[in-house]
């Protein structure tokens, strides 16, 4: 059986993963405190991160976490909006408790709040735009680990985590590494097993495209427009219906129509003589008789 150690070492696929995503990829700015984990400087002036010193802090935040007992204990936010949908994810597999969007001012230092909440370990997606929960965070001594880019500011920060903060799929991988090793590290998933949830899942999606996916599996109605065109051109006439011979049987059957069903019955010789005779007017109501020595009660 494969020591847990060795079964979280830097395997060739997950870097290559990392590769992919660009998650080694900095901007043209770089932190006096970030310049420990940069490789090399390209020529258009990008920095190069240290792949395997983002591999060996995912590995130190992934004990952090799992040294928290109850995983509502932990917050991962995420402003950015690139983040959100991993901060979702990473927050459904491993029972943190997730914040996306903006954050609200408060959240940890107003007691008054609906939403307040005193957190052991705050996770964040970018330094930069999620300054506000780092300021609170630091007020109350809070643990945090941050995804840090070349330029950010590490000021609060406990434990910067050196990666591409600012690519989709870049958030998303490291979110998805940062579960699995979780997961791992907690029993979850066996040593040398692979983990069944694709690393898709964490990726931020255009809402235009997660609309068009939807369309897509909606099934389509059927189009009836091949069977009323059949039916239009159809002979009614001919033998092509089965019980067509119904409707020659039953016309014998079928009362005389007075003026016959003649093309030109409604020509006003026919029917206008079946018309009914009009009604007499009703009779006027006679006025009552004169007696002697009575009023008048208004009958003139």
């Amino acid at each position: 059986m494969a020591t847990p150690q060795r079964a979280l070492s830097a395997k060739e696929a997950d870097i290559q993963m990392m590769l992919a995503a660009e998650v080694h990829l900095g901007t043209k700015n770089c932190d006096f405190q970030m310049e420990r984990y940069v490789f090399k400087r390209r020529n258009d002036g990008i920095y190069i991160i240290n792949v395997g010193r983002t591999w060996e802090k995912l590995q130190l935040a992934a004990r952090v976490i799992v040294a928290i007992e109850n995983p509502q204990d932990i917050i991962v936010q995420s402003a950015r909006p690139y983040g959100q949908r991993a901060v979702l994810k990473f927050a459904q597999y491993t029972g943190a408790h997730a914040i996306a969007g903006r954050h609200t001012p408060g959240t940890f230092t107003n007691q008054l709040q609906t939403s307040f909440s005193e957190p052991r370990l705050l996770i964040l997606t970018d330094p930069r735009t999620d300054h506000q929960p780092i300021k609170e965070a630091a007020l109350y001594n809070i643990p945090t680990i941050a995804f840090c880019d070349t330029d950010s500011p590490m000021r609060h920060v406990d434990i910067g985590i050196p990666a591409n903060n600012k690519g989709k799929h870049s958030i998303g991988c490291l979110f998805w590494l940062l579960a699995r090793m979780v997961l791992q590290m907690r029993g979850v998933i066996g040593p040398g097993h692979k983990w069944d949830v694709m690393v898709d899942l964490f990726f931020y999606r255009e809402p235009e495209e997660s609309k068009e996916q939807q369309e897509e599996e909606v099934p389509a109605l059927p189009d009836y427009t091949d069977y009323a065109a059949a039916a239009a051109g159809a002979d009614w006439s001919s033998g092509q219906i089965p019980d067509a011979q119904w409707t020659t049987d039953m016309v014998g059957t079928m009362p005389p129509v007075p003026g016959g069903w003649s093309a030109d019955a409604g020509a006003g010789d026919g029917w206008d003589a079946a018309a009914p005779p009009a009604m007499a007017a009703p009779p006027a109501m006679a006025a009552p008789p004169v007696i002697p020595g009575v009023a008048s009660s208004g009958w003139e």
